[in-house]
């Protein structure tokens, strides 16, 4: 299989620790310019800096904070016209909504995360694209949630905004496709991230329980009876990058421990 990424630059979002992280490190092996984006400027030089680059890549790094779209729009615009090459590959990544239940979410918190999920995620992909379809490779990547298969306990917002955010992908995937340009979702399950440390605390809190108790009970969720690594994922992220996978487009890709109950 053709995993090679040399010679090709990714933009990656929410990059300085997590699941994003993992797939900067692991796009970098593969050869790949990477471009980290993330709102905190000193961990986006640290972690750019400790990047590999086994043919001679310099990663650089855009600041821009997610909950201000239009700072976003002018932040790679600006980026792209210093940088004066196509961005190849787009990793569409960014933290999820607070948890809790939906008859208590307020129409904020649904605003919030729309702007920072969907309306992000399309300013980016539509930035771009012109540059996409000029080299004649592109790749866009959304890391959602299998909340978009089975809706997740006390996820109101998050379940309600990662839908949209698939059904977003499929559409740009059925029009991008043509000029050889994909567009796929990688649904991760329970990752050993902060967020997922969150999300434990939260559930421990609720039902009275340690959080070891917490994390044993969502473990029986998961015929694999364990959580997932954030480099299993960017490896699936890795592959849906890379020309192998060019035929692939407009699916959800669950990387999730055979947890979700669905096909």
């Amino acid at each position: 299989m053709d995993l090679s990424l040399k010679g090709k630059h990714a933009l990656v979002c929410g990059s300085t620790q997590g699941i994003g992280k993992a797939i900067a490190e692991e796009l970098a092996v593969m050869g790949a310019t990477v471009i980290l984006m993330a709102r905190n400027a000193e961990k986006l030089l640290q972690v750019a800096a400790a990047l590999p680059s086994p043919h001679g890549q310099e990663h650089r790094y855009i600041t821009a904070d997610f909950s201000l779209p239009e700072t976003v729009k002018v932040a790679v615009e600006e980026f792209l016209s210093v940088f004066g090459r196509p961005v190849h590959i787009l990793i569409n990544n960014t933290g999820g909504p607070p948890s809790g239940p939906i008859t208590e979410a307020p129409i904020a918190s649904f605003e919030a995360a729309f702007h920072a999920h969907l309306v992000n995620n399309h300013i980016l992909a539509t930035t771009l694209l012109p540059g996409m379809r000029e080299s004649g490779y592109g790749r866009i990547i959304n890391i959602i949630s299998t909340s978009v298969k089975a809706p997740l306990q006390n996820l109101g917002v998050s379940n309600t905004i990662r839908g949209a955010v698939a059904n977003w992908a499929k559409t740009w995937a059925n029009e991008v496709a043509p000029y050889g340009i994909t567009v796929n979702n990688i649904l991760p399950g329970a990752t050993e991230t902060e967020r997922l440390s969150t999300i434990v605390k939260n559930k421990a809190g609720k039902s009275g329980t340690s959080e070891e108790e917490a994390a044993a009970s969502m473990l029986k969720e998961i015929p694999m009876k364990r959580f997932g690594r954030p480099e299993e994922v960017a490896q699936a992220a890795a592959f849906l990058a890379s020309p192998s996978s060019g035929y692939i487009t407009g699916i959800n890709l669950p990387v999730d421990g055979g947890r979700t109950p669905n096909l």
